[in-house]
């Protein structure tokens, strides 16, 4: 079944995070200690996740009626928030295209240069993207931990 994308739509928000937390409880168990991820998924939805919709920054890949993955784009301080795919689709493909679609809604919006921080796991994702690794940092999540992180960015050709 193909994967489609479509803009992400606030009554979209808890079949999102439901996502989120199976993503991260899979792919980050080979980085983050079992309590970091505890409190790391048992954080609530962000009050940024309704503004990043509302300014157009999220992205839902389908696949038939399932969400397959989603990415979000905080406009206002032109940085990835979010990639994330369901796991049992991991490598079809999804987040590279997904990435792909945040990068060109950033262009759209005039914005030369992304920048994330990336959880361990996936940086070989973003550097396969072209991201550059600047610097290792603690990341302080909202739940109160500190995970480490990799700051990263990547320029963008805006038309």
């Amino acid at each position: 079944m193909p994967i489609t994308l479509r803009p992400a739509l606030p009554f979209d928000i808890d079949a999102l995070w439901a996502l989120r937390t199976v993503a991260v409880r899979v792919s980050c168990a080979t980085h983050y200690a079992p309590e970091q991820i505890t409190v790391w998924t048992a954080s609530p939805v962000p009050p940024a996740y309704a503004a990043m919709l509302a300014a157009g920054g999220g992205i839902v890949a389908m696949q038939g009626e399932a969400i397959a993955g989603y990415a979000m784009l905080d406009v206002d301080k032109h940085e990835v928030d979010a990639v994330f795919v369901d796991s049992a689709r991991a490598g079809l493909g999804i987040g590279k295209r997904l990435l792909a679609a945040l990068e060109q809604l950033a262009r759209e919006r005039g914005i030369a240069r992304l920048h994330l921080s990336a959880s361990l796991n996936a940086v070989p994702f973003y550097q396969a993207a072209g991201f550059i690794s600047l610097r290792e940092e603690a990341y302080a999540h909202p739940s109160g931990i500190s995970l480490a992180s990799m700051a990263m960015e990547k320029q963008l050709v805006v038309a």
